[in-house]
């Protein structure tokens, strides 16, 4: 076994790694290695170029920066760290872990994140993306089931991969949190270094968050990213739009 410490590092390269044990801004994780094969096709399905359409989604942030109550970094950062650890964000990962499972029923890890979207927009960004995910891998040849919501798809169809499911999460999360930050920092707008500073400085929370989502199932899982869900409610109606969400 290997310890190191490493800062500013991404996961992608964190968990490529063959280092088992690794220290991050100061909190030490351990780490197995993926497959190379699985991580190469995990990270195609979670990449930008995807066609998923996750760019098209705020998930309630254009309404937060429209009220000012997103105008700078820091506020940028609460807002990803709270929606990592006690949102969307845990709720993702808590389905997404439980897809993994060999006798997880999709259908009904679908109707439980329906049950678990606080407003119609919330669900509609978990469903279309989906619904985008399953059609992108029956086009390229495999068999990925009916459509059911982002993180039960990507769940259900990482079985497979060979990868632990709080790996699978932690990229999953990244690259969530990375889609919210890249549009965050044209429309506040903020610097793109700032944006990097948050992506990687959301890295131990990503952590933290798929390792405690092994721990729930969507029975014992909750959402209380209030500012959040309340600013996705008033998006439904807000006059001018950008984001489809």
């Amino acid at each position: 076994m290997v310890t190191g410490t490493i800062t500013g590092t991404t996961i992608p390269t964190i968990m490529a790694m063959t280092t088992h044990m690794i220290t991050i801004m100061g909190i030490t994780t351990t780490i197995t290695p993926m497959t190379d094969a699985g991580l190469l096709t995990l990270t195609h399905w979670l990449s930008p170029v995807f066609p998923v359409g996750g760019y098209a989604y705020s998930a309630g942030l254009e309404t937060a920066i429209a009220d000012a109550l997103v105008a700078d970094e820091e506020a940028l950062a609460d807002w990803l760290d709270h929606s990592l650890a006690a949102g969307a964000g845990l709720t993702d990962a808590v389905l997404l872990t439980s897809a993994m499972e060999a006798d997880a029923d999709a259908a009904t890890l679908n109707d439980w994140a329906r049950a678990l979207s606080p407003s119609a927009e919330r669900w509609q960004e978990t469903w279309e993306q989906g619904q985008a995910f399953t059609r992108a891998l029956a086009d390229m040849g495999s068999d990925p089931g009916v459509p059911v919501a982002l993180p039960v798809a990507v769940g259900r169809a990482a079985r497979d991969l060979g990868l632990r499911p709080e790996q699978v999460a932690a990229l999953y999360l990244q690259a969530m949190v990375a889609n919210l930050a890249t549009g965050a920092v044209r429309h506040i707008p903020l610097g793109q270094t700032a944006g990097q500073r948050i992506i990687a400085g959301l890295a131990p929370r990503i952590l933290d968050t798929a390792a405690h989502a092994v721990t729930l199932t969507p029975e014992t899982c909750f959402t209380a990213s209030f500012g959040a869900e309340l600013a996705a409610m008033r998006h439904e109606t807000q006059e001018t739009r950008i984001f489809r969400t």
